[in-house]
């Protein structure tokens, strides 16, 4: 089992009558990609502030890298980067002047910065532009160079919050590959927050789902999907007939169907044989074109969540 990167127990954070955090209890093995979500105003960015020993808790306790938050901020700090809602980078100056001047912050030296520098912008296809002016660059040409930045001194842990908010598609796919391919090399534990789920799905081991500064839901994604709800049989066609679909619905393995144009989805009381379900739509003259096995994605586990804490908050 990996160790701990991240231990809270019932941390909490209230600013006069608004509790941001809510009695969070996490662990973060060390090593993975921890991806921490929830709606806007839900107390993602608060809590990595906490972590970071930026603010002080209200109540409960945590731990970062075996620091106490409360007492060993510094030591934090030293060990950790952080991505939030600027990206440190200097307009007027260089790629590379950007990233000395911070190796220079962290007191590295000369040779072992050097060197750094360059590992960083070549993986991250940046070292052939490295003396241009970041002004002058794409959004997702900064983003790219401030994560170089943020792990320009081999921190154990990396913070980011919503790294790829604003990027195009291809920018944002591109920074996925990135992060999960600098993941692997340098063994870093990266705490991400983010509202793209996909982006959660492709890239996160683990997730915390929080509402209101209440976690709702944490563990691996596998977990977490099979919490939302059984197996499932996804059928692209055409002629979803309602005699079909009564036919369908029938069966005793079937626990329900809906239809969304040419998609048929079938949640299933368990995992069965599904070949005898493609058969009878077969019959009933409905045209299949393709059939994918599944469980729920992660999308609809966060609305799932969402929407039963609404419920019992009401």
């Amino acid at each position: 089992m990996n160790p701990i990167a991240i231990q809270t127990n019932a941390l909490s954070r209230s600013f006069e009558a608004l509790k941001a955090v809510d009695r969070l209890s996490i662990e973060v093995p060390t090593g993975s990609i921890f991806g921490f979500l929830g709606p806007n105003g839900s107390g993602k960015t608060t809590t990595i502030r906490l972590l970071l020993g930026l603010l002080a808790p209200t109540e409960g306790s945590g731990r970062v890298l075996g620091h106490d938050i409360r007492s060993e901020a510094d030591a934090i700090r030293l060990k950790s980067g952080a991505l939030l809602e600027h990206n440190g980078l200097y307009q007027r100056l260089s790629a590379e002047n950007n990233l000395d001047f911070y190796g220079e912050v962290w007191h590295m030296p000369t040779v072992e910065r050097k060197r750094r520098i360059q590992e960083l912008l070549t993986h991250l296809d940046l070292w052939e532009r490295r003396t241009e002016i970041v002004g002058r660059w794409s959004r997702g040409m900064q983003q790219k160079l401030a994560i170089a930045r943020t792990l320009l001194h081999h921190p154990a842990l990396v913070f980011m919050d919503e790294p790829t908010a604003g990027l195009d598609p291809l920018a944002a796919a591109a920074l996925h590959k990135d992060l999960a391919s600098l993941a692997e090399k340098e063994g870093v534990t990266i705490f991400m927050t983010t509202h793209n789920l996909a982006e959660a799905e492709k890239l996160c081991q683990q997730v915390a789902v929080i509402r209101k500064g209440r976690l709702l839901a944490t563990g691996p994604l596998e977990a977490l999907r099979a919490q939302a709800g059984g197996p499932r049989l996804e059928v692209l066609g055409r002629d979803f007939t309602p005699q079909a679909l009564e036919a369908l619905q029938a069966r005793p393995e079937v626990l329900d169907v809906a239809q969304q144009n040419n998609r048929l989805l079938i949640n299933l009381r368990q995992a069965s044989d599904t070949s005898s379900l493609v058969g009878l739509l077969i019959e009933q003259g409905v045209q299949v074109d393709e059939v994918r096995k599944g469980k729920a994605n992660l999308e609809e586990v966060f609305i799932t969540l969402m929407e039963e804490d609404a419920e019992a908050e009401s």
